[in-house]
């Protein structure tokens, strides 16, 4: 169940870094309404953290934490935000998959 912890608050970072994003797109009440939804996703994701080290070592969950929101937030920022995609941003955010998986694989 900590697993499925640590994997939902990635998710939730990558929410908040959504949340952000469209904030600097928007103005006025719009923009706050994106904030108050960063200030929610933020909340959720590190109570999520939490729980998860319950059974998960401090440094394998924020790793894994920081990794799913760093590939999330990239993947974002490709299809929804028109960030470039190159060969050389693709092979790292490979091995970053390939370690945040290798760490699920070690800590089990």
């Amino acid at each position: 169940m900590q697993w499925l912890f640590l994997v939902l608050a990635g998710l939730a970072e990558v929410a908040f870094t959504f949340c952000l994003g469209k904030a600097k797109q928007a103005v006025g009440a719009e923009a706050i309404s994106w904030y108050l939804g960063f200030g929610g996703c933020s909340a959720l994701s590190f109570y999520l953290l939490n729980l998860s080290l319950a059974q998960i070592p401090l440094g394998t969950a924020y790793a894994v934490w920081t990794g799913i929101g760093a590939v999330g937030t990239a993947a974002l920022g490709i299809f929804v935000f028109g960030d470039p995609l190159t060969g050389p941003r693709l092979f790292f955010l490979s091995t970053l998959i390939g370690s945040v998986l290798g760490l699920k694989v070690v800590s089990s």
